[in-house]
């Protein structure tokens, strides 16, 4: 069963082993640590989720032709944290963008290719930098906080892949963990 929400978003019924992780992370959130520190030990979290099977409903791991899909998988009530399952199409892939909350995301299915950037500035002009080019199999965990975390992530194989994320931030209320798109670098474009 779904419930929509203010914002559009649905939240699905969630597997049992989704309930255990919603308690895993509350207990490290309600320890009140730095952000980076926070997405550190929620990843250590995910980690062994990534390998249940039956970690998704058979609606969640639906993608949409269009655009990667976004299945809101949990919103905490106090807005302190919300888990996603990002389902991708062969192809597909975000803008280049930053976040307003710590992130950790985990390959559940397929392949990621991520580039990450920097943000150089003289003082008065700003503009991005390729850092690092990153292949996130099944199994890999990506853990940040802001600033600096810029990247674009995408599916360069030729099936499906499926990605958890734990966000530090109601999901539901804000509709994306996005806080702001960039322009691709001259020679990305």
């Amino acid at each position: 069963m779904t419930s929509p929400t203010a914002s559009g978003l649905v939240v699905a019924r969630v597997t049992e082993r989704i309930d255990d992780l919603v308690v895993e992370i509350r207990e490290v959130i309600q320890r009140g640590l730095p952000p980076e520190l926070t997405a550190h030990l929620v990843g250590e979290l995910l980690v062994p989720v990534l390998g249940t099977p039956d970690l998704l409903t058979a609606e969640q791991r639906e993608g949409d032709p269009d655009n990667y899909r976004q299945h809101v998988l949990h919103a905490e009530p106090d807005g302190s944290f919300s888990i996603v399952a990002l389902v991708w199409l062969p192809g597909q892939q975000t803008q280049i963008h930053d976040h307003v909350s710590w992130c950790v995301t985990g390959v559940y299915e397929g392949q990621e290719r991520e580039r990450r950037y920097r943000l150089m500035t003289d003082g008065r002009t700003s503009r991005l930098i390729p850092a690092e080019d990153v292949v996130n199999p099944p199994g890999a965990i990506a853990a940040f906080a802001p600033p600096g975390d810029i990247h674009r992530v995408c599916n360069s194989c030729s099936a499906k892949a499926i990605s958890i994320h734990v966000y530090g931030a109601d999901i539901v209320r804000l509709g994306t963990s996005i806080r702001r798109t960039y322009c691709p670098p001259e020679g990305e474009r």
